[in-house]
């Protein structure tokens, strides 16, 4: 579909639109986690981030977390059910130390049974895609986080294209690819349809759905009434339509939405669920989500 269409499908009836998106839907159920390997002190002026050096937040800094303890929880995500399990440091681009401690970090993940590999360590370069594609890392995770024409609103040190050409280097080594979103950070409904249509020209096997929680100190920290229930409903529909072989997946910010809209979208929209605590906000834990699957009777997709 164009933009026009997805548009008019958008502003239909909501029950209808989900009815269409649900036809895409499997009856399986994905989750992964994460560990936040390093935090804060990011060079970056992301409106929307408490770990940007820019603005002070509140935010505990720390430096990049040792191999025994990403293994540990690691191993922890495995014993709840986690297929995917992802590494990720705060920071535009990974430095040389810090990066080769990150290839390590994969090296020892890829020898846990059970559990794929995944990174979230910024922008790359050609040499670090290879290298991480060299060392088995089965799937990177990068967001465009909006469309193209809003995304000098939210961000003036990198730009839209940065992120893009960071997901055709993890397709081109032969990576998995993890790609998605933050709604409710002022986007128009046409700007959501936008992203919609890049997602799918970037192909991603993964689309992580972020909403927005407002952090205190950052230019976005009164930014809680920028999107409705309905409207990440209808959105997340949309997202489906324009990727209907891609993984929706929910991650921060899901608990803006109702027990009955998150149970809705899982339904009809959402095929996974990044389970645990996020990078700077709180989630459900494992067992929680496990009990909706169940409750939804959806099975949960085994390595």
């Amino acid at each position: 579909m164009n933009k026009e269409e997805l548009i008019k499908l958008y502003n239909s009836d909501l029950k209808e639109l989900l009815n269409i998106s649900s036809k895409y839907m499997s009856d399986k159920i994905e989750l992964c986690s994460l560990v936040n390997a390093r935090n804060g002190k990011c060079s970056q002026d992301c409106k929307y981030c408490a770990q940007s050096s820019h603005y002070r937040t509140d935010i505990t800094d720390y430096p990049l977390i040792s191999k025994e303890e990403v293994i540990k929880t690691a191993k922890e995500a495995k014993a709840n059910g986690v297929i995917r399990f992802a590494v990720v440091t705060s920071g535009k681009s990974p430095d040389e130390e810090n990066f080769d401690k990150i290839l390590d970090f994969i090296d020892e993940l890829n020898k846990i049974d059970g559990i794929k590999s995944c990174a979230s360590i910024g922008i790359l370069n050609e040499e670090q895609a290879k290298s991480l594609a060299e060392h088995g890392l089965k799937r990177f995770h990068h967001n465009i986080n909006t469309a193209k024409s809003y995304y000098s609103s939210i961000c003036t040190t990198h730009n839209w294209e940065d992120r893009y050409n960071t997901c055709k280097l993890v397709k081109k080594y032969g990576m998995e690819l993890c790609c998605g979103v933050i709604l409710g950070m002022g986007e128009t409904v046409e700007q959501r349809i936008e992203m919609a249509l890049e997602l799918a020209e970037i192909e991603p096997e993964s689309v992580p759905i972020n909403i927005l929680m407002p952090i205190k100190k950052t230019p976005f920290e009164n930014y809680h009434n920028k999107i409705d229930e309905e409207n990440v409903l209808r959105t997340l529909a949309i997202f489906k339509i324009a990727n209907p072989k891609s993984v929706l997946r929910f991650c921060g910010g899901r608990m803006r939405l109702s027990e009955e809209n998150q149970e809705l979208a899982l339904k009809t929209c959402v095929e996974g669920i990044m389970t645990g605590n996020y990078l700077t906000t709180t989630g459900k834990t494992p067992l929680q989500d496990i009990e909706t699957v169940n409750k939804l009777g959806k099975k949960l997709v085994k390595f």
